[in-house]
């Protein structure tokens, strides 16, 4: 008895949430570890079918970078980067999109459908998705890295059609550019963008850390609610840093664009998007545009 009141305490704490966000959409940045180790996949599949049954629309963003040097290593050809962006030649670019598009995208597919979900995997080339332009300029230096992209325009009207009949997209993080090629780009910044484009309630990334930290080096430092202008002081000072800063600036565009909150929260914890959603507490690190009662 006691433990079937439990859960009845439990749905009764999620209601609001439910009900918060009933019919609205939920962008999230699907990486990590949850994409990896099979127990994590099982449990973010799981939660993302479960939003979609209680009413909420999510749409699911992918890269897969460690999959990608993975295929190219097997194949002969060694990755490279340069300040943390991989260089990408027509053929490393052929390989990212057999993965990206090919393996990763339609196993999350075929994982969510499984369970009922009803996903249908895209790239940023379905209907001119993603438009790019090549990357030529990385953190105020000139940079010549091949089909690097940065995303120009989100042409979002196809994502409406499918949430609107009930579909989950799961995309890619491949663009096109006006000439009809493909790019590689970071998913983090396709993630933020879309949900701006989209009018996304929120963005959730799935990380491999527990959140943004005061001291990089302390883990029990989690910032659980941060503003604008701190995350980008912390950004000027250096606190974060690394593989932090595509995921924050992703933050950033979608705060930008009208997005109301975003969270970085650690995929590493099972059923870490329920916890987030649905308890008043949530984990993680929640970014908004101004302080405000959370």
């Amino acid at each position: 008895m006691e433990d079937l009141t439990q859960r009845a305490q439990i749905l009764t704490e999620a209601l609001p949430y439910i009900r918060q966000f009933f019919g609205r959409k939920i962008v999230i940045k699907y990486g990590g570890a949850a994409m990896v180790e099979e127990h994590l996949k099982e449990a973010v599949i799981a939660d993302i079918v479960l939003l979609h049954y209680v009413g909420m629309r999510p749409i699911v963003v992918h890269g897969g970078g460690p999959e990608v040097s993975a295929l190219m290593k097997r194949l002969g050809k060694e990755p490279e980067f340069v300040r943390g962006l991989r260089v990408t030649d027509a053929e490393t670019m052929e390989i990212a999109e057999m993965v990206l598009s090919g393996r990763i995208n339609k196993d999350i597919v075929s994982r969510l459908n499984r369970l009922g979900g009803r996903a249908v995997g895209l790239s940023g080339k379905d209907a001119n998705l993603i438009l790019v332009e090549r990357l030529r300029e990385h953190q105020g230096e000139p940079v010549d890295l091949g089909y690097v992209g940065v995303v120009q325009e989100i042409h979002s009207e196809l994502l409406e059609l499918l949430v609107r009949e009930g579909y989950i997209p799961v995309i890619s993080s491949l663009g096109v550019d006006r000439a009809g090629l493909s790019y590689n780009i970071n998913a983090d910044h396709v993630a933020g963008q879309l949900a701006a484009a989209v009018e996304a309630a929120k963005l959730l990334l799935l990380t491999d850390v527990r959140g943004i930290l005061a001291d990089p080096k302390d883990p029990d430092s989690l910032l659980s609610t941060l503003t604008v202008p701190e995350v980008c002081q912390l950004l000027t000072s250096g606190a974060i840093s690394a593989g932090m800063i595509p995921k924050v600036e992703g933050c950033l565009y979608a705060l930008e664009g009208g997005v109301e909150r975003v969270h970085i929260i650690d995929g590493r914890i099972p059923h870490a998007l329920l916890m987030e959603i649905f308890t008043d507490r949530g984990i993680g690190t929640m970014i908004t545009v101004e302080r405000r009662e959370v």
